[in-house]
């Protein structure tokens, strides 16, 4: 995907971890068809923004829990092991990338 300092975790997800992320993406996905089927029925294009904003909220609160855990597990270990900077630098690059 990038250059990354790892290609995962250092603290892998645990298995409920894991099942809160990808049942928030279900719900997400279930919402884009959702907003396909109201394209699809020529619905309002007012009740359509409404549900692309409520993906985009739910998106970014996915975002955040995975920044959440990405911080208190691998930034984390990374400045207890001497690798802060490059680590934090990192993630600031790919945060600068969903302000744009």
């Amino acid at each position: 995907m990038g250059d990354f300092l790892h290609d995962q975790p250092i603290k892998p997800r645990t298995a409920d971890e894991k099942q809160a992320v990808i049942n928030r993406l279900k719900r997400v996905e279930g919402q884009v068809r959702g907003i396909q089927k109201m394209v699809e029925e020529d619905r309002y294009c007012m009740d359509i923004l409404v549900q692309i904003r409520a993906i985009q909220s739910a998106l970014q609160q996915v975002g955040f829990s995975v920044t959440e855990r990405h911080i208190k597990h691998c930034v984390k270990d990374a400045i207890n092991s001497g690798e802060g900077n490059e680590t934090i630098d990192e993630l600031l690059t790919v945060l600068k990338q969903f302000s744009k």
